[in-house]
């Protein structure tokens, strides 16, 4: 079945940070506050109208729904995997989209629990958030980069566009290709919360949709840099030290690594029912294994 959270999606990224508001994006494409509704209750159908989430079917029987954070999505999965390995019958839909689409998503009853990777904002704040696991955002960079250590005021001058090419950073010369997280993104928003210090991401920079895309690009040119989930870091791409601090699981959990944020879900009211049994699964110590297992700081 078609993922109806890519409804939200836009190639170069436009999503919007609080629920109901028009997409941001800079220069970027903006949705007019129509298409943006007309999106959104696209969404809201899907997933009410296939029972894929949330239906209107009996709640006993019914699928639950998870839907956001493509960060917090393939974590999500893996505990939906062993959950319905361990509770036969009961079945675990777990779908992408994004951070604000999740949350919104939770918002209006089209999922049962709303996947982010970043903070609720403004009214999203009248929502039940369960804080899952901790999470770092990596910097990452080619295996054949020999950049090892970085600061974060470079991350922020070469993000911000004020830097180019690598013999700024006493490398051979060569323009750097810089690769984000489309606007929405809960990587994205973490990213700029704790990195740009109010300064926009370049226009620059090439836009990806999910943590893997990003990965992807990174693992096959040596000459680019950019962001993801600590957890997602395998041997393709290297993650950098920030100030000398490396992602490390110790770091995360200790905070001396300053890019860590929660990964959350998210619900309109306290979970009840097989939504409740799902949560108290995850935080429960085999659902924290799991995510210790995967890459993640456990919250319990």
């Amino acid at each position: 079945m078609p993922n109806p959270l890519q409804a939200l999606r836009e190639p170069q990224g436009s999503s919007p940070a609080e629920p109901g508001e028009p997409p941001r994006g800079g220069a970027r494409r903006r949705w007019p506050g129509w298409a943006w509704t007309a999106a959104l209750l696209g969404l809201l159908g899907a997933l009410l109208g296939t029972g894929g989430c949330n239906s209107a079917s009996d709640p006993t029987s019914r699928p639950l729904c998870v839907a956001g954070s493509t960060s917090v999505q393939p974590f999500a999965e893996k505990l939906a995997e062993i959950y319905m390995q361990q509770h036969p019958g009961v079945r675990v839909d777990v779908q992408g989209g994004g951070s604000s689409a999740g949350i919104y998503a939770a918002t209006q009853g089209a999922a049962d629990l709303g996947a982010s990777s970043r903070e609720l904002l403004g009214a999203e704040k009248k929502l039940v958030e369960i804080p899952l696991a901790f999470d770092g955002i990596a910097v990452i960079v080619h295996p054949s980069n020999p950049l090892t250590t970085i600061t974060l005021a470079e991350i922020r001058q070469i993000f911000g566009g004020a830097v180019n090419n690598w013999n700024f950073l006493k490398l051979p010369p060569h323009a750097i290709d810089l690769i984000t997280r489309e606007e929405g993104s809960g990587t994205r928003e973490a990213f700029e919360h704790l990195v740009m210090n109010k300064q926009d991401i370049t226009p620059a920079a090439l836009v990806q949709d999910s943590n893997g895309s990003v990965r992807e690009i990174v693992a096959g040119d040596p000459h680019s840099i950019g962001y993801i989930s600590a957890g997602l870091v395998d041997d393709r791409v290297k993650a950098l030290a920030i100030d000398g601090v490396l992602p490390t699981r110790e770091n995360i959990k200790s905070h001396a690594y300053k890019l860590t944020r929660r990964f959350l879900f998210v619900t309109r009211a306290e979970p009840a029912g097989p939504c409740k049994e799902f949560v108290d699964f995850v935080l429960g110590p085999d659902g924290q294994k799991i995510l210790e297992t995967e890459g993640l700081v456990g919250v319990e």
